[in-house]
Order: structure tokens, then C-alpha cells, then sequence
């Protein structure tokens, strides 16, 4: 279960003060999918970046199974913490081969334990993960992940991000940078994963219809505020038209 209280942000250059997240509130107990959406500047990604230490809020408090982790470093964070980026170039290591980043993401909250030799069991446990897919990753192990296309990429960094199940997967725009097509096939992936573990997920989509088909629960930003908070027949009776209308108002 993951609990923010009063979180607040304020950026300050000297010169001006901007309050880019007011007071959020929100809990979302443990195997929820949540999908946020807000319009640019609505304070969506400044959100995930305090989720996952990459900034300290300027007040409030994190808690993760009621453990409050609001000063706890980026890096301390990565063990209960997964985040996947719009850009595909993020959630891996190009120079690296598919299954040296696998086996760095196997790794995840055991660094002690990190050995770069790979075992033949090792392998075998890569090979099943990505042949669930259909997508013949299985047969790429010794390709180096620059070689792959932004949607292989992705899912394999989806596939990274779920092998030691976090705690909380954070989902930022992963589908924006790719074609409809092989977006559609990524969401796919990402609900049967999700779904499969249980993995409580904050996914944020700019996809009005994708916002609405997936998760059960649906929040919107808009200027630092949660303005909506939707789930079951609310969320379904809802259409991408109302949300358009939503973000206009």
C-alpha cells in the first residue's frame, strides 16, 4: 500500500515561486492499477519523480506499507520502487545484452549478491519469461539491447521492471513514444503483468481511451490538485469525449 500525505511542492528560482503539487492526498492499497491523467504542467511527472526519490518534496509524506520513505535516496528507493519512461533508451542498458540487463534486473534489492557471470539456469528462467510474450526475444539473448526496435525495447524494460516484483510500478508515459500498433501490444503486456502479479501500478497516459480501458481507478491533475478520482462503474461509464471536455474546462 502506497500513502501520500500532503504532499506539496514549491520551486523557487529567486526570482519567481511556482507550487506545482498542493496538498495531494492519496492512497492506493495494495494490487490497484491507477491511471492519472492531467494536461502539461498539471504536475503528473513531478508527482512520480517524488515517488521515486528523484525529488524531495517541499512538505508531506510518503509511506510505503506504512513505512515512511519521503527522505529515503533515489537509489534505496530502486529495491521496492520500478519505473518505466516514455523514452524506450531508458530502462535499459544499450551496450549491454538482453540478457546482461536481465540478469542486472534479476539483481534488483540484491546488489551483494550481483555476479556477472551468467548461469545456464539463468538462461532458461530468461528464456520462459520473454517467450510468454510472442514477440522471439527468447531467441535475442546475446543481442545487445541498441540493436532492438523502441517497442522490443519497451517491453523488454517492462519485463525488467516486474522480474523481482516492486513494491509499487510506476508507468510514465510508456507507450507515448511508440506507433499505435505496437502501443496497442504494449498495454497488452503491461495489464497481463500487472495483472498476474498484482502489482500496485500508477500509470500516467496522455491516451484518453487507454486511460479509460485500463486500471481501476482513474485520477486527474490539474494544477496541482487532484481534481477527479473515479474507479469501478463511475470510471466505466465514462468516454474519451467527456475526459477532452474535462481537460478544456
Amino acid at each position: 500500500m502506497i500513502a501520500l500525505k500532503n504532499i506539496s511542492q514549491m520551486f523557487d528560482n529567486g526570482i519567481e515561486k511556482n507550487q506545482v503539487l498542493k496538498s495531494i492526498n492519496l492512497t492506493v492499497p495494495e494490487g490497484q492499477f491507477v491511471t492519472i491523467i492531467g494536461g502539461n504542467g498539471a504536475g503528473k511527472s513531478t508527482l512520480f519523480n517524488i515517488i521515486n526519490g528523484n525529488l524531495f518534496p517541499t512538505s508531506g509524506s510518503i509511506f510505503i506499507d506504512g513505512t515512511d520513505i519521503e527522505r529515503t535516496s533515489h537509489s534505496a528507493r530502486a529495491a521496492m520502487i520500478a519505473r518505466v519512461y516514455q523514452d524506450p533508451n531508458f530502462g535499459v542498458c544499450p551496450d549491454l545484452t538482453i540478457a546482461e540487463n536481465m540478469a542486472l534486473a534479476n539483481s534488483r534489492g540484491k546488489w551483494s549478491l550481483l555476479q556477472w557471470a551468467i548461469r545456464k539456469k539463468d538462461i532458461a528462467f530468461f528464456e520462459e519469461k520473454l517467450a510468454e510474450f510472442g514477440l522471439g526475444l527468447e531467441n535475442m539473448l546475446r543481442k545487445k539491447a541498441s540493436l532492438l526496435s523502441g517497442g522490443q525495447r519497451q517491453v523488454l524494460t517492462l519485463i525488467m521492471a516486474t522480474m523481482q516484483k516492486p513494491k509499487l510500478l510506476l508507468l510514465d508515459e510508456h507507450t507515448a513514444a511508440l506507433d499505435p500498433r505496437i502501443a496497442k501490444q504494449v498495454m497488452s503486456i503491461t495489464k497481463e503483468l500487472v495483472e498476474e502479479q498484482n502489482i500496485t501500478t500508477l500509470m500516467i497516459s496522455h491516451n484518453m481511451s487507454d486511460a479509460i480501458a485500463y486500471g481501476d481507478r482513474l485520477l486527474m491533475l490539474d494544477r496541482g490538485e487532484i481534481i477527479m478520482d473515479v474507479s469501478g462503474e463511475e470510471k466505466g461509464r465514462l468516454s474519451p469525449a467527456e475526459l477532452v471536455t474535462m481537460f478544456e474546462s
